[in-house]
């Protein structure tokens, strides 16, 4: 039971930044696509809502692209470089 509960919040956790980068992103395309659109409804670009789309963009992408870094991190599928440094103990 706690394994299930645990991992639903786990997907829970992942779900957030994920919505948040998919409705930044559709944010930034109606903001740009509304150019298209007659003059008289929208005279001017929507830079509230590009930048705000843009930065819910970001905050979710990197969340998620973090997320996955540490984990594939801790299994050691990362490249050489990106491994921690794991110093041995002097006894």
């Amino acid at each position: 039971m706690k394994d299930t509960l645990g991992r639903f919040i786990a997907a829970i956790i992942l779900v957030i930044p994920g919505v948040s980068a998919t409705y930044g992103f559709l944010a930034m395309k109606d903001a740009i696509f509304a150019q298209f659109g007659p003059p008289e409804t929208n005279p001017h670009f929507l830079w509230g809502k590009f930048l705000l789309g843009l930065v819910l963009f970001a905050i979710g992408v990197a969340f998620i692209a973090g997320w996955i870094f540490f984990r594939d991190r801790k299994r050691n599928y990362v490249a050489p470089r990106f491994r921690a440094n794991r110093r041995k103990r002097k006894a």
